[in-house]
């Protein structure tokens, strides 16, 4: 008996050895270190007062200014709770991944009996031999699946930086064009009373009357349907920075940054987006955990069960005779029905999907990272344009149409006129340059991840892919 539980602790000993152990930070530091490279911004799991108090801080000091892409991206990243949410997922895999590194507890047993003179007595220490002889081969894939889900909380904090990204492009955009539509409802208003006034004299038919009068109607409503998108843009950006109470007093941006000089110029774009995607990444490691699961399913086909006990039994006789003994009880499973072929099959089936997702995704990803790259350098091309030709032949008119208006060579309503046309092209020029910052901000999701195309595809991979054999 001594020897056996000797022989148990042994072996406990050498599996102790190789057990993991919790990080400091629960596994945030890849996470910031894959994050920190794209984003250039900080990340922070809050699990404290004091980080909860730090990350305020941060927060009120980025809020007092008007409020920059940049530093709505780290307010989202310190504040968005279902980032937070995500954080503590990793943690919650950093325990799995710790608990499937530890060896199986033994199990003590003491049996006492007693009748007619007679008692017996008997202790037992069992252990499962068979989980204590693949315990490597568990661990490994347990730090494959903590592997896994750092990455998958970095794909969270790249899609939700991504998110933030465009959410406030579409906000400044939004409110540049509603200042446009104030300053063009003003223009019509006083255009309006003019054609009134005009009307009344019997200088102005009342067609004329009409079309000025529609003009001013019609743009006060356009007015009132872009406030309205102004305000859900900024409610879709408060509710992607996690803000509410005194903090959704913050200031934005007049206008969209100016256009860069010159464009991005990736020639291996196709390349980048495959080494770089963390979705690829994520199936890459779930498709080396399979592979780890499809060994470990065909070493132990045979015998799924097999546990080790070492008996000390002693009897007292009526008479008073001690019978002593010692020995060891051995279980195991006797696979007469199922000799292991359905798990083996089930293991290697799970394998090939992973392997073939895997393929349909990079094929995915490269498809993406091109049909991203033409799509920012044509909206790089066209807010070019309208800023180098349309806007400038524009601002031409208008002053020709003025010196023309002011020598009485032509009316005030061929001005008005020329004033609605211009006031089209700056519409349109306000389109091109938000159009221009989405595609800048999906190319570099494509490119490192963040975006949502293969959400799908990496759900259905990790559905089909639930370990079943580790």
């Amino acid at each position: 008996m001594q020897g056996i539980i000797r022989l148990a602790a042994l072996a406990a000993a050498l599996a102790l050895a190789g057990c993991a152990s919790f990080s400091p930070d629960g596994g945030m530091s890849a996470v910031a270190d894959i994050t920190g490279y794209t984003t250039g911004k900080e990340i922070a799991s809050v699990r404290s007062d004091d980080d909860a108090e730090r990350v305020r801080a941060a927060t009120r000091r980025l809020l007092a200014r008007p409020l920059s892409a940049d530093a709505a991206v780290q307010v989202a990243l310190f504040n968005n709770k279902g980032l937070q949410a995500a954080y503590n997922a990793l943690a919650l895999s950093e325990a799995d991944m710790v608990e499937a590194s530890l060896p199986p507890n033994p199990t003590f047993s003491l049996m006492r009996i007693s009748g007619d003179g007679a008692l017996e007595a008997e202790r037992q220490v069992a252990g499962d031999i068979l989980a204590l002889a693949t315990l490597p081969l568990r661990s490994e894939i347990a730090r494959e699946r903590f592997r896994q889900a750092q990455l998958k909380a970095a794909l969270a904090t790249l899609r939700l930086a991504a998110e933030v990204r465009r959410a406030h492009v579409r906000a400044v955009a939004a409110n540049e064009l509603v200042a446009l539509l104030v300053e063009a409802q003003s223009a019509a208003e006083a255009t309006a009373k003019l054609a009134s006034r005009l009307g009344e004299t019997g200088a102005l038919n009342r067609l004329d009357q009409a079309r000025e009068q529609v003009f001013y109607a019609e743009t006060t409503a356009e007015l009132a349907t872009a406030r309205r998108a102004a305000g859900s843009a900024r409610e879709r950006l408060i509710r992607l920075m996690g803000l509410w109470g005194d903090d959704l007093a913050f200031r934005l941006p007049d206008r969209l940054p100016a256009l860069p000089r010159c464009p991005l110029s990736q020639p291996f774009v196709e390349a980048d987006a495959v080494g770089h995607r963390i979705d690829l990444q994520i199936a890459r490691l779930e498709l080396t955990a399979l592979a780890a699961s499809l060994q470990l399913t065909d070493a132990t086909r045979f015998v799924t069960l097999l546990d080790l006990a070492g008996v000390d039994r002693k009897t007292v006789e009526p008479d008073g005779r001690v019978i002593r003994e010692r020995g060891y009880d051995v279980q195991f499973q006797i696979p007469i029905f199922d000799g292991g072929e359905v798990r083996v099959r089930q293991a290697a089936e799970s394998y090939n999907i992973a392997f073939n997702r895997l393929t349909e995704r990079a094929v995915t990803v490269r498809s993406e990272a091109r049909d991203a790259y033409r799509s920012y350098r044509a909206a790089f091309d066209i807010a070019g344009h309208y800023a180098r030709e349309v806007l400038p032949l524009r601002r031409i008119i208008s002053e020709e149409m003025q010196l023309r208006y002011s020598s009485m060579q032509v009316d005030i309503f061929a001005l008005l006129l020329e004033a609605r046309q211009r006031l089209a092209s700056r519409r349109a020029a306000i389109d091109a340059v938000r159009d221009f910052f989405l595609a800048d901000a999906e190319l570099s999701a494509a490119v490192n991840g963040g975006g949502t195309g293969g959400e799908d595809a990496t759900q259905q991979t990790a559905s089909a892919l639930a370990p079943s054999n580790d």
